[in-house]
């Protein structure tokens, strides 16, 4: 007998996706009012590089309707903004 695993059933996880992830740590973090903060700071935190926190931030500038997301100075890596997006 040989033991086969099923492909399909580990792609079907109930885990959270890494974008899912970081916008439930910023929506968190942004609950009080604005917040800045460099990716490699905050990488260890939610389990990210800071290289993919940085491509995350652009989709969420354009995807999280609840965080306004702005990239707000370069220096040595970039920081950004969140805050809660202004209720409609």
């Amino acid at each position: 007998m040989s033991a086969t695993t099923n492909p399909s059933a580990e792609s079907t996880s109930d885990e959270p996706s890494k974008e899912d992830r970081l916008k439930s740590y910023l929506t968190e973090k942004a609950q009080n009012g604005e917040m800045y903060f460099k990716s490699k700071f905050i990488a260890e935190e939610v389990g990210l590089s800071p290289k993919e926190i940085g491509a995350l931030m652009v989709k969420l500038r354009d995807s999280a309707s609840e965080l306004t997301v702005e990239k707000w100075s370069y220096t040595s890596a970039t920081t950004w903004r969140i805050e809660p997006a202004p209720e409609a």
